[in-house]
């Protein structure tokens, strides 16, 4: 019988130590993780920031990051459910509407911390990549002022599969259009051509302001009008055609632009009418007794006068 080498053994199993629990689960790639929030000895103590962006089934999420001892500390936020005060009110999840989102939120951030007017970003989007060299350094936004370097931070994707044409990178490109100083390169943009290595800009640009779905609706309008109206049932709502889609998000970033403030929250009120009653105390229990024990005996006493009268009457 051949001999079989015993791996887990007890010295094995004693060692044994789980993953962390968002590992486990898969929620959280702690490599990538690591570089993201790992900062320079030399920096002391600066956050170093993350532009986290997550898209749900229905909506996108962008937020603004910086890794503390205690936790992540959320510096700015925004989602694309916001976007139905700019405007835009359908397609909440498309590349587009990533592109928005990642827009408002860019802009939001510089608005909070005085630097809208010095970084406006692209106002007109071209879908190609920006970038100005300074010092031998490249920073990812059309002009650096001397005295206010522009916000810098990192994408940070989360588990997602950072694919050619994804709408994470929709984010990436709204709020480096906004004015973030963000690092990227045109190889995950969509008109991006692998074997070739080239990148055609107006493709990019064309999913920004919604072409793909402009397209997609004439094209089930002719083939299938009965899933059109099933799948584009918001959109007639809304009173949209594929015509209206580039216009629409023109007026969306105008407006993003103009105000990126979010709407004030009303203050919430807590109901204390089921709150717990005060603790009585010894004296107020006594006589509370003693009067509950008065009007059960003037109860009974009552009954019995009643009783005595019918007797009476008999």
């Amino acid at each position: 019988m051949p001999f079989v080498k015993v791996l887990k053994n007890k010295a094995y199993f004693k060692k044994y130590q789980v993953k962390f629990r968002r590992r486990r689960e898969g929620r959280t790639d702690y490599r990538q993780r690591h570089k993201l929030i790992t900062q320079d000895k030399n920096k002391y103590g600066s956050p170093k920031y993350r532009l986290v962006v997550r898209i749900s089934n229905k909506f996108v999420y962008c937020q603004i990051v910086a890794a503390e001892i205690v936790g992540d500390k959320v510096i700015c936020a925004a989602n694309s459910k916001e976007l139905s005060k700019h405007g835009l009110s359908v397609g909440l999840k498309n590349y587009s509407a990533a592109y928005c989102t990642g827009l408002l939120v860019a802009r939001r951030l510089l608005n909070k911390l005085g630097l809208d007017e010095v970084y406006a970003g692209v106002e007109e989007p071209t879908g190609d990549v920006v970038s100005t060299e300074v010092n031998g350094r490249t920073y990812f936004v059309p002009e650096v002022d001397d005295e206010k370097k522009p916000f810098r931070c990192l994408l940070d994707v989360g588990i997602k599969n950072t694919t050619t044409g994804a709408r994470i990178f929709g984010a990436l490109k709204g709020a480096a259009d906004g004015g973030l100083d963000i690092p990227h390169s045109n190889k995950r943009f969509p008109g991006y051509t692998r074997d070739t290595k080239t990148f055609e800009a107006d493709v990019h640009k064309g999913r920004i302001f919604g072409e793909h779905v402009a397209e997609y609706m004439r094209e089930m309008e002719e083939d299938d009008e009965e899933n059109y109206h099933k799948f584009f049932a918001s959109y007639e709502e809304a009173d949209l055609t594929a015509d209206d889609l580039e216009e629409l998000y023109e007026k969306v970033h105008a407006s993003i632009r103009e105000d990126p403030t979010p709407e004030k929250k009303e203050a919430f009120v807590a109901d204390k009418s089921f709150a717990k009653m005060k603790k009585k105390t010894y004296d107020e229990r006594r006589a509370a007794a003693t009067a509950k024990r008065i009007a059960i005996r003037k109860q009974l006493l009552g009954d019995d006068e009643e009783e005595e009268d019918e007797e009476d009457d008999e």
